[in-house]
């Protein structure tokens, strides 16, 4: 039942009845076992919290590594790989169990990403079974340690342009990598600075003197924790966050390996220097490689709302216990959590956690069944690309924003490093930036709504999307996306016809989904015309996609939040009838008024939300808080944080 008083829920209201047993079960899904594997984990290894606060760098980092091996024996970090290589098969388990390792130390998170997620993924996604056979199952154990090598100090997210090298020596059949410049070094690369014995470098590939674009190869970096020759690796140093990951500098000078480094599931070099590929176009074939290491950001927009739960869930037990000020002579002091302020700070957060939770699980699904060839084709690919983009960016949007209102809501309490705020903060701040920089991801979104994600699309750039769409009618730019389709349906099933956004009831699950909606057709049909608009004035692709970035982003945005909705939605529809039924509901709803509410200023500027709806929606909001209030803690135990990870005295007692 629900473990809260109902002191502040409104007059007459009996909240719900919470199965919180239940609720867990729903939120882990078919992944609780890996998830209670993880929790387990992490508690035998809580200690790392307070050894993040008290370790010199050095130390911290080899606690970290050793943390992360010894993780790795008990199989939670290779649920990805494949079973004849110590793994499970099974892709959704992996970002499952990254996701629940996201409640404890962020630096021990990264190290796991950077291991098994980027190294190891790029091994298994980009190489062949001779790549395999030779890494994978040390990898996989833990024995063998390695980084991810493509970002470099001057190309991070224009990956095409990267200026690291490799030419191909037919006569000596090797491939020598060079660091042409300081612009070309690579950079902030995880595991770089200490332990990677290998690294998986993206270098621009040079075959008789012809450049074939960005391939991946293995390099040795290391050898008995000794840097190889031709290499020069420089520490990162200190950062605002994740001291626990060791970032590292590398250059290389004409470092030879030999032609089988070349990961080449898509591309391969003859030993007499022929190149050859099964995808001719070379825009085509990078994007398709880049495509394989989608699972990064599915686990970092995971883990972003991971974050966002341990702030809450800190944030929301701290509102319950701490009193502040009497509200009337005699009453006592009243508990934080009881202000209708308070109120409004945090629960609408945690309605937007549930809400990208089940839209985690959306994407999620779609990655594991791309991944498995259950729906592996170029439209469920690039879908799935789209989709993997937005949710990052806006789970780590979010998570950076509740951990900041849930340190501000603990007060003095929540600035100590003790109560882990400190942490939160600085280890997660840089999952704006990491797996894409999240306006650069919702670029990408934008892109694929305004060429219905059409594979034959793919190796366009932002110009050549710009000049595709101008030669095309605005209408048929519409056409394309079903958002008006669905915005037909839904007219179908609110009152008041073309009124609808006047007649349907607040509370209304379809009202909220019509207004997500039409936001998001509008949205891109002005895109369009102000695409098609600005190239007949001006002409000049470039200049004209510069200024109209601002409404790329929105449009984004705007379709990212209806697609969590809908996930939202769909998630408490299929519950049977009950008390968590009607508490997923509540947030729900809560989730939709909020959301509506941030942007009333745009859908008052196009007609669709009058002064008076907009006040009522303000006035459903805080009555939704209020009845969420007494529901609070239960929601935010059905999380399955551990209590170990909760280390926080001064907030928990």
């Amino acid at each position: 039942m629900a473990s809260d008083d109902t002191s502040a829920a409104p007059s007459g209201y009996a909240p719900p009845v919470i199965d919180v047993e239940a609720l867990a079960a729903l939120l882990d899904g078919e992944y609780a076992g890996i998830r209670d594997l993880v929790r387990t984990n992490l508690a035998a290894h809580s200690s790392v919290l307070e050894e993040a606060e008290r370790l010199g760098t050095d130390e911290f980092r080899e606690r970290v590594r050793d943390i992360v091996v010894e993780m790795a024996g008990t199989g939670q970090t290779g649920m990805g790989f494949p079973t004849a290589y110590g793994g499970a098969d099974d892709v959704g388990a992996s970002v499952a169990a990254f996701e629940t390792l996201a409640f404890g130390d962020l630096s021990v998170l990264v190290k796991v990403g950077v291991q098994f997620g980027l190294f190891g993924g790029a091994i298994l996604h980009l190489g062949t079974g001779r790549h395999h056979d030779a890494y994978l199952p040390d990898l996989v154990a833990g024995r063998l340690l390695g980084c991810f090598a493509m970002t470099e100090t001057g190309h991070g997210s224009n990956v095409q342009a990267l200026g690291t090298v490799a030419r191909y020596d037919a006569e000596a059949q090797e491939f020598v990598v060079t660091t042409e410049g300081d612009a070309a070094r690579k950079d902030y690369i995880g595991n770089a600075a200490r332990h990677a014995e290998l690294a998986v470098v993206f270098a621009q590939l040079e075959v008789g003197g012809e450049s074939r674009g960005v391939h991946a190869l293995v390099v040795p970096v290391r050898s008995g924790g000794k840097v190889l020759p031709g290499i020069e690796i420089e520490d990162d140093g200190r950062k605002m966050g994740l001291n626990g990951v060791d970032n590292g500098r590398i250059r290389f000078d004409g470092v030879r390996v030999p032609r089988e480094a070349l990961l080449n599931r898509f591309a391969d070099v003859t030993p007499e220097g022929a190149y050859v590929s099964s995808i001719d176009n070379p825009d085509r074939r990078f994007f398709t490689m880049l495509g394989t290491l989608v699972q990064g950001r599915v686990c970092v927009g995971g883990a972003g709302v991971s974050v966002a739960k341990v702030a809450l869930t800190l944030a929301v037990k701290y509102g319950v216990r701490r009193r502040q000020f009497e509200a009337s002579p005699g009453a006592g002091e009243q508990l934080l959590l009881d202000y209708g302020l308070h109120q409004r700070r945090l629960l609408p957060l945690l309605a937007r956690t549930y809400a990208l939770h089940f839209a985690q699980d959306v994407v999620r699904g779609q990655l594991h069944e791309v991944f498995s060839g259950h729906e592996d084709d170029p439209q469920a690919r690039r879908r799935l690309e789209s989709r993997a983009a937005g949710t990052k960016a806006l789970g780590t949007w979010h998570a950076t924003r509740t951990v900041q209102e849930c340190r501000e809501a603990c007060g003095g309490a929540g600035y100590l490093a003790v109560n882990r705020f400190a942490a939160l903060k600085a280890d997660s701040d840089v999952f704006t930036t990491f797996e894409g920089d999240n306006h650069v991801l919702l670029q990408l979104v934008a892109k694929g709504l305004l060429t219905d994600h059409a594979s034959e699309f793919e190796d366009l750039d932002q110009l050549g999307v710009v000049r595709y769409v101008t030669g095309l009618a605005v209408e048929t730019v519409i056409e394309k996306a079903s958002v008006h389709k669905l915005l037909e349906r839904v007219r179908d099933l609110l009152p008041g016809g073309d009124e609808w956004d006047r007649e349907a009831g607040l509370l209304d699950s379809e009202y909220h989904l019509a207004m997500l909606r039409y936001r998001e057709e509008h949205m891109l049909a002005g895109l369009a015309r102000r695409l098609k608009r600005g190239v007949d004035r001006k002409g000049d692709p470039g200049t004209v996609f510069s200024q109209v970035q601002d409404h790329v982003i929105a449009l984004a945005h705007a379709h990212v939040e209806r697609l969590v909705l809908e996930a939202f939605v769909d998630a408490f529809r299929a519950l049977p009838d009950g008390g968590n039924k009607v508490a997923l509901e509540l947030l729900c709803d809560l989730f939709a008024l909020s959301t509506i509410e941030a942007d009333r200023a745009w859908f008052m500027e196009h007609g669709r939300l009058t002064v008076q709806r907009s006040k009522a929606i303000s006035r459903e909001v805080n009555d939704l808080c209020r009845k969420v209030r007494p529901l609070a803690v239960d929601l935010v135990d059905a999380w399955g944080i551990p209590s170990e990870m909760l280390r926080a005295p001064d907030l928990l007692g």
